[in-house]
């Protein structure tokens, strides 16, 4: 039997690849610093995981979810964004429920585009959007993200063709990977510029509640008339380290809401109930647990930028997301560079050229370990001798 034409035609899995590459140094026996992952190394809160394990013992739990979620996460979610956000969201027709965004990510051109339209992507951007372009056989045209533009989108550079064909609009802030956040009047812009094309917009807000220097990353829903193209995805994972646990949901737009439960209700039977109740959990409690999961990313951040520009690496802080992303030496490629750090310093990064043409240039390293260890992987790469220090 071969593949299906459909399969073929995805692309390959990035993140699948460089974990190959990193397991096989670990079992070399070799000490790899990990930082090219995007997997929490926090452990889930313990009044979440109680939560669970009460749920778990009702044998209500046990049986089939209803397939559009449980009534109790579907208000946590509506109630979470009025607490958090003071945006009213209706529990019954602007909530999806999701077994993880990114389910409702590539699943999501299936549900709103035909075969043939086009959809615009952020370049650099999460490569897994590119699944969804191969399983609904769209096109895409890509929105440029620069530094000299702090990592937005110039909607006004976009031709005219391009804005023509575009019918749905994928936005992240913070953004993975090069942790820029988005502003309030950049929302505002993105729904007029939306409204004026007739493109749908869908805000992936993975990285919604990590936002550093005192700055908390605004909702794509709090812009006026929001509601009125697009919808916004948020997930657990990162919030409250819930990435194995596999749950998420979408918000917004009831039209768009409702092609995501249609396409849901042929493929899932929504999730385990007790990993719902629990979810539901994590957004009504206090979010004390997420403000400290917040500060401990930024002061990684901080040991991390202090620490490259010891060694004359001359790195921009991030200003949200769990990522930093570091332009590579002079003389190198992105993939160069990546793979120089794995076979001689055994530092794991992710290479940019991974995450679109704009990319490249750039790594992407995770806060993802431990400020010793953010600390031992700059003094690895000192001794390549890659950059120089200035003199003070």
């Amino acid at each position: 039997m071969e593949f299906s034409k459909k399969l073929q035609q995805l692309p390959p899995q990035f993140f699948a690849a460089l974990v190959n590459k990193v397991n096989a140094a670990l079992q070399e026996g070799r000490d790899v610093i990990n930082l090219g992952q995007g997997n929490p190394d926090q452990p889930t809160p313990d009044h979440i995981t109680r939560a669970l394990q009460i749920a778990a013992t009702n044998p209500q739990t046990h049986k089939y979810s209803p397939f559009r979620g449980i009534a109790e996460l579907r208000q946590a979610a509506a109630d979470f964004y009025k607490r958090e956000y003071n945006v009213d969201i209706n529990p019954n027709t602007e909530v999806a429920i999701l077994g993880g965004t990114k389910v409702g990510l590539v699943e999501l051109p299936l549900a709103v585009l035909n075969p043939g339209d086009s959809m615009l992507l952020p370049d650099p951007g999460y490569p897994d959007y590119l699944s969804g372009v191969a399983l609904a056989d769209v096109k895409f045209d890509t929105l440029p993200l620069t530094a000299q533009n702090d990592f937005l989108p110039d909607y006004s550079a976009l031709s005219d063709e391009v804005k023509q064909r575009a019918k749905l609009m994928y936005l992240n802030y913070p953004n993975n990977p090069t942790g820029g956040v988005a502003t309030s009047a950049f929302f505002n812009e993105t729904v007029q510029f939306a409204k004026e094309n007739n493109i749908a917009v869908a805000h992936d807000f993975a990285y919604g509640a990590i936002g550093f220097d005192g700055n908390r990353p605004p909702s794509f829903l709090q812009a006026p008339g929001s509601k009125d193209i697009g919808i916004e995805l948020y997930t657990l994972s990162k919030s409250f380290n819930m990435a194995g646990w596999r749950i998420g949901f979408a918000v917004g737009n009831a039209k768009m809401i409702e092609a995501i439960n249609i396409i849901q209700d042929h493929l899932f039977c929504s999730q385990f109930p007790a990993v719902q109740h629990a979810a539901a959990t994590a957004l009504n409690e206090e979010q004390v647990c997420v403000e400290n999961l917040r500060a401990l990313y930024e002061s990684r951040r901080n040991v991390l930028v202090e620490e490259a520009r010891k060694i004359g690496w001359n790195i921009t802080a991030p200003k949200g997301s769990f990522f930093a992303w570091l332009p590579v030496p002079t003389g190198f490629t992105s993939e160069q560079f990546a793979d120089l750090l794995l076979e001689k310093a055994d530092i794991a990064v992710a290479s940019g050229n991974g995450f679109g043409e704009y990319g490249e240039g750039y790594v992407r390293v995770g806060l993802l370990v431990d400020e010793a260890r953010l600390q031992e992987a700059m003094q690895r790469v000192a001794k390549l001798n890659l950059f120089t220090v200035n003199a003070q």
